[in-house]
């Protein structure tokens, strides 16, 4: 192989993922509670509240729904770490039984 020469592996260079990637059960539930803060703080309309109060209402509803996704998706991993609860048992007893 010469200097000119390239090599070329199998391997992809990702770039980093979104901020809330990494935020864990905790830090969901930390944004769902930062979210309904923030809906708290546009209905009292408090300082900093756009004149617009749907735009407030719709961002808060954007950060609730992030950390509802990853509560959620969270908790479907854990459930099918530990072996996939009732519905996969269900069906294993099924095809036994048969």
């Amino acid at each position: 192989m010469t200097d000119k020469d390239v090599q070329q592996t199998d391997e992809r260079a990702y770039g980093p993922g979104p901020w809330w990637a990494d935020l864990g059960t905790w830090g969901a539930v930390g944004l769902i509670a930062f979210g309904g803060l923030g809906a708290a703080w546009v209905f009292f309309r408090l300082p900093g509240t756009p004149e617009e109060l749907g735009a407030g209402y719709y961002q808060a509803a954007k950060v609730v729904a992030i950390g509802l996704v990853l509560v959620g998706s969270t908790l479907v991993g854990r459930r099918r770490a530990q072996g996939g609860g009732a519905a996969t048992e269900g069906a294993t007893d099924k095809a036994e039984s048969r």
